[in-house]
């Protein structure tokens, strides 16, 4: 009787599921279907291919998951017979702790091959014929070869971040891994953007798809962002201006490179923060560890390149700032789109400088509008023109932060520098300021008493290099 007055208050509870899996549903907090689950899951469930267009955070996974757990919990057989493509090993990971959050209450079994680490624990995990499996090209067309992975009883295929993987070269191991699945199948291809290339992967892949595009070149309502014009030899000191602020509980902050991001956490540990680096040139273990802590609240500041952008999902992250603007328009909107994620609000700060006009003009265009200017006291600069009507300084005196034209990161109308006005100081930061790193040391101790907190919903979501992706 309990279980059945909690479905019947579950909004999922419409497109007939089984108990199983709705009492997986509520158990992974779910209430209510977002906006791509109400469109894609009753045309899933029907068997129809799905081309599914929306932002980042939106709520994919659940997605194509729960159809695919309903087709595969009806219906006992030996697996593998259904294949999730994912760019990346962090969004691999996510994909399948989703999956298993869903089917807990069902036999449904999952496994996830990727490059980086010994495929012996995965081939093992495969010999027992898993119904689910989801993994990154690279490593799934080794275990073809190998002969371990056999993709003949594939019912259903599920391309995620299909812009992705095409960016990061990709293109031609998902065409090999289609044409060994059965021609008969159910095919999912989600995404947050369609270049054309992608588009043209679509059309020769689906056949009469049920299309759902939600607003997928803008970013998300909730993210509240703006370019803030800075000389390059001032980003560092506009940084940490912007990270002690109260109101920057957690943040993202991507750079171009390796070596960059690499040095700029760095940095950052050393002026107090609890900073951590994530990027390509990390072994598996440093970058689980540094997301595990990430997302425990060991440490406030994750610093990263593009080649995490999709692979991250953390609830509650207040801030991403750009360090260095991104190469493309589409990068942009995957960047940002670690925040604001579930529906909670979120900031986004991109500095730009007089070398980024052509990346600036691109992605305005692309995005339809103008994006909001603001300065920081104290780190004026010269107006950077796009133009599209605009430039990156601001031309009512906006600040860095402020909806209702605030300072750096204060909606509620306060000055300029935050922290450093109230120290008197120019909006530079001093890195041996003890008194600073110590408040910033018990901030981080506060966040992380609390970091037990029930995280959310979990819906998930750069530019990433190849090398070291699914291998």
């Amino acid at each position: 009787m309990a279980l059945a007055a909690t479905a019947s208050r579950n909004g999922f509870d419409r497109f007939g599921l089984d108990s199983s899996i709705l009492r997986g549903v509520s158990a992974a907090g779910f209430v209510e279907p977002r906006p791509i689950q109400v469109e894609t899951i009753p045309a899933a469930l029907a068997g129809r291919d799905v081309l599914g267009l929306a932002q980042t955070g939106t709520g994919k996974t659940a997605a194509f998951a729960l159809p695919m757990l309903q087709c595969l919990s009806r219906d006992r057989r030996r697996g593998p017979r259904a294949l999730v493509l994912a760019p990346t090993r962090e969004l691999a990971t996510q994909i399948d702790a989703e999956i298993r959050s869903l089917a807990r209450f069902t036999k449904v079994r999952v496994v996830t091959i990727y490059g980086g680490v010994s495929a012996h624990g995965q081939i093992k995990a495969l010999r027992k014929n898993p119904e689910i499996v989801v993994g990154c090209p690279g490593r799934i067309l080794d275990l073809m070869g190998r002969g371990v992975l056999r993709l003949d009883r594939i019912e259903t295929v599920v391309l995620d971040e299909a812009d992705h993987m095409f960016d990061m070269g990709f293109l031609p191991d998902l065409r090999r891994i289609l044409k060994a699945l059965p021609p008969k199948r159910q095919n999912l291809l989600f995404s947050a953007t369609m270049p054309k290339e992608i588009r043209s992967l679509a059309d020769g892949l689906l056949r009469s798809p049920q299309v759902v595009e939600l607003a997928h070149s803008s970013p998300a309502e909730t993210i509240d962002h703006a370019l803030v014009s800075v000389r390059e030899d001032r980003k560092r000191d506009l940084l940490h201006n912007i990270l002690n602020e109260d109101t920057c509980e957690s943040a993202i902050v991507f750079t171009r490179t390796k070596h960059r991001a690499r040095r700029l956490a760095q940095q950052l540990g050393r002026a107090g923060h609890r900073a951590v680096g994530l990027q390509g040139n990390m072994s598996q273990g440093q970058r689980d560890r540094a997301m595990q802590g990430f997302r425990k609240r060991q440490y406030d500041v994750l610093v990263a390149t593009d080649i995490a952008a999709r692979g991250i999902d953390v609830q509650g992250i207040s801030h991403v700032i750009n360090f260095d603007a991104p190469n493309t328009p589409d990068a942009y909107t995957h960047r940002i789109g670690r925040t604001g994620r579930a529906e909670l609000s979120g900031r986004a700060l991109t500095f730009v400088t007089r070398d980024d006009v052509g990346w600036l003009r691109a992605t305005e265009r692309k995005l339809g509008n103008r994006i909001a200017r603001h300065t920081v006291k104290g780190f004026e600069a010269e107006p950077i023109d796009s133009g599209n009507g605009g430039t990156a300084s601001g031309r009512n005196g906006d600040s860095a932060s402020g909806r209702n034209g605030g300072s750096a990161n204060s909606r509620n109308g306060g000055s300029g520098s935050g922290r450093n006005r109230r120290h008197g100081g120019n909006g530079q930061h001093r890195p041996n300021d003890s008194s600073r790193a110590r408040r910033s040391r018990a901030r981080g101790r506060r966040r992380a008493s609390s970091s037990g907190q029930q995280q959310g919903q979990g819906q998930r979501q750069g530019q990433g290099q190849r090398q070291g992706q699914g291998q």
